[in-house]
């Protein structure tokens, strides 16, 4: 038995998340960004150019430059190829022989790790477990885990209940993981709100704005406080890249975009890269 042909399904928006009982702050000092799995092997099942997963790789590069930019360290978790039984253990029973290709372990090309990132060898579920991932948390100081990646209702969500079972306080971050289907995806969000952690949302993280992000003053209003210029000077019909705006600050509006259910795409936007084009895209989406 292996994993099965995965297929999109829409992440769960805001008003869709489950209630938490937990009221922790996400503190930038104490926190550390794990993404989980997301390596050739894992995103395959979704076939090429699945929806799902270009929003979650793209909700997850506009987190870890938030965590760069706020001096989160970033973490990720992969698993080996050609895993013994004796490693590998009753992973076997449940799963199969799991990676073998050599070219299908590295983590997923738009995501790949950086120098100043930090790669665990994942040997079962829980990042935590045969690894110190644990005591290099402590040796930072850090009680706060930030998770992403796949899969929601198995590695991500018991990495969450180890992490909580450590006094490492997780947090979920419900748009930025994929599972293999929305009710599974669902309960793993459930779980996690109601016995062991925090469920976010990209929007959290990253700060909702107060203005209307669809409308031209609302959107002119946040771009102008992301770039070298003022107000006066600014004309709707030249080029926000030309402007100074850069990629990750327009990875942050698509997610942000995404929460209100209108979906876009940064080489979509780049082909029309003009303050007015983009409002009346927008206005397009929201009408379909």
């Amino acid at each position: 038995m292996s994993i099965p042909k995965l297929n999109h399904y829409p992440l769960p928006r805001d008003a869709e998340l489950p209630q938490n009982r937990v009221e922790w702050d996400l503190d930038p000092a104490r926190a550390v960004l794990l993404i989980h799995d997301v390596q050739h092997y894992f995103v395959g099942f979704y076939g090429e150019d699945n929806p799902l997963i270009e929003t979650m790789i793209q909700n997850i590069q506009a987190l870890k430059a938030y965590c760069y930019e706020h001096g989160i360290p970033v973490y990720y978790t992969a698993q080996p190829i050609k895993q013994g039984k004796h490693e590998r253990g009753l992973l076997s029973d449940m799963w199969g022989p799991g990676l073998q290709d050599p070219a299908q372990q590295p983590i997923v090309d738009a995501l790949a790790p950086t120098d100043k990132d930090v790669v665990l060898t994942k040997w079962r579920y829980s990042a935590f477990q045969k690894c110190d991932f644990e005591q290099q948390l402590r040796d930072q100081q850090r009680d706060q885990l930030l998770i992403v990646g796949i899969y929601g209702h198995i590695g991500v969500m018991t990495t969450a209940v180890d992490a909580f079972m450590r006094d490492i306080e997780p947090f979920l971050v419900a748009d930025a993981i994929a599972d293999f289907s929305k009710e599974e995806h669902m309960m793993a969000l459930n779980f996690v709100a109601k016995r062991c952690g925090k469920v976010v949302s990209m929007s959290e993280i990253l700060g909702t704005e107060s203005q209307d992000l669809t409308s031209l003053e609302g959107l002119k209003a946040h771009i102008l406080t992301l770039i070298d210029c003022e107000e006066d000077e600014f004309d709707e019909h030249e080029s926000l890249i030309d402007y100074g705006l850069d990629s990750v600050q327009v990875m942050n509006l698509i997610s942000l975009w995404q929460q209100q259910g209108i979906e876009t795409n940064f080489i979509e936007l780049a082909q029309i890269p003009t303050l007015a084009a983009w409002v009346e895209l927008l206005e397009e989406r929201k009408e379909d």
